[in-house]
């Protein structure tokens, strides 16, 4: 009796475990697909949180423009349109068709004379997702002090104005059109902006978007720089990530990838579209660029000369600071940015040119 007592009291608990295996089995056959559910809304509201937090940073950001860049310019934020949706969701719903909202910051030069004429630098930011930041403070300060107009639109797809305006993005697309009509903006609504003398510049994302506009409107911007630009998405996709690859295939953007969609990765790629070149170009790329692989770059200009089309370049050796080499706050790189106002200015004629890089530590780092 003991014996057996003994034996069923160590019997009990192997049951008890294996009776709690075996709930837990169809427990998680039950509700598996609750649990993932709850994931996918954990991971909706992570994400939804995410963007909520990029409209706090850019509302700190903008009021750091007024702080850094105040003393010299007259700083605004206004409000313009750009073309429609590239795909609208619901063609035939409520406001389908509308333009595109977006902003776009507005620096004018507070000692210049406003019966007079001044030149307009058009500045689209880099990055995927990103937006114009103070990041660019120094060289809107050396902008400014030539007495250059600037303005930077946060076109389609820009980080800081919430979820919608993240999913509108069109890379190489209607982005393009976006920048253009900041410009046209400045020229409808400003008499002291000379529109004999636009030029555009641009980094990385945004140097695709400055070829793009000198490709598309060679006669509405009388000179461009291109820095370490975004020049073949298809070479892109090649040597990039899957989660990179992800936010270009999404479907709320380009819908396929470049093994699905060749040609559509090559209409929004300048290498592709280098026989439209018409407006003086300067272009620069580093060989230790860490985002932009040189051999875009590299493509980019063989497919310019293939064409017989004139422009100036330099690839620069491995110089410090890889993809943003020439936008840092080293002596080297305010040389090189004295060659790209050097160029700039042979075109659009700023009335206070930066000839050296004292005239760039006046201007921005006083």
């Amino acid at each position: 009796m003991g014996m057996e007592r003994s034996i069923r009291s160590s019997v009990q608990p192997a049951v008890y475990l294996l009776y709690l295996f075996a709930a837990g089995i169809v427990y998680a056959q039950t509700d598996s697909n609750d649990i993932a559910q709850k994931i996918d809304s954990l991971q909706q509201n992570d994400r939804v949180l995410e963007h909520r937090l990029d409209v706090l940073e850019k509302s700190i950001d903008d009021i750091t423009w007024f702080q850094r860049v105040g003393d010299v310019a007259f700083i605004d934020k206004v409000y313009m349109t750009g073309p429609p949706l590239a795909r609208e969701k619901n063609p035939t719903g409520l406001g389908a068709g509308n333009p595109v909202k977006f902003w776009a910051y507005i620096f004018i030069p507070k000692k210049i004379d406003f019966s007079a004429k001044y030149p307009l630098i058009v500045f689209p930011h880099g990055g995927v997702h990103s937006n114009f930041s103070t990041y660019y403070t120094h060289i809107v300060k050396e902008l400014v002090t030539q007495k250059y107009i600037v303005i930077a639109a946060e076109y389609r797809g820009s980080t800081g104005y919430g979820k919608s305006m993240y999913e509108k993005i069109d890379y190489g697309g209607l982005e393009i059109e976006d920048v253009k009509s900041s410009r046209d903006y400045m020229i409808e609504n400003y008499d002291f902006v000379d529109k004999s003398r636009v030029g555009i510049i641009g980094w990385s994302h945004g140097g695709l978007i400055t070829l793009m506009n000198i490709f598309n409107h060679p006669d509405d911007y009388q000179v461009a720089f291109a820095g370490v630009p975004v020049s073949d998405l298809i070479a892109r996709m090649g040597y990039y990530d899957d989660e990179y690859r992800d936010l270009y295939s999404a479907d709320y953007h380009i819908g396929k990838t470049a093994h699905e969609d060749v040609a559509e990765y090559r209409k929004r790629s300048p290498a592709w579209n280098a026989e439209k070149l018409e407006t003086p170009l300067l272009i620069h790329t580093n060989t230790n660029d860490e985002d932009v692989n040189v051999l875009e770059v590299e493509h980019l200009i063989q497919a310019l000369k293939a064409e017989e089309k004139k422009f100036e370049y330099e690839i620069f050796k491995d110089i410090p600071g890889g993809h943003s080499f020439d936008r840092m706050d080293t002596k080297k790189a305010k040389e090189i940015r004295v060659k790209i106002y050097s160029f700039l200015a042979k075109y659009l004629k700023p009335p206070d040119p930066v000839k050296s890089v004292k005239d760039i530590d006046q201007a921005a780092y006083r």
